[in-house]
């Protein structure tokens, strides 16, 4: 899937990294998300799966996007 495929629906000019790359909630066509941030460590994920660690701020901005 490539990034234009989806939605961005943080990240556009309010926050921390403004229109940066860092971090991001993405919407896909199917009705989930993509979250972009730094890598976590807190335990191992089973295989194919992966942590990612991102600001509360972050999660609210993507709540506010989708008007929840």
């Amino acid at each position: 899937m490539a990034r234009e495929e989806l939605t961005r629906l943080t990240g556009n000019g309010n926050g921390e990294c403004g229109q940066g790359d860092c971090p991001n909630v993405y919407r896909t066509k199917r009705g989930t998300f993509v979250v972009q941030g730094d890598t976590s460590a807190a335990f191992d994920p089973p295989t194919g799966e992966g942590l990612v660690e991102i600001p509360e701020e972050t999660l609210r901005e993507a709540f506010r996007a989708l008007g929840w």
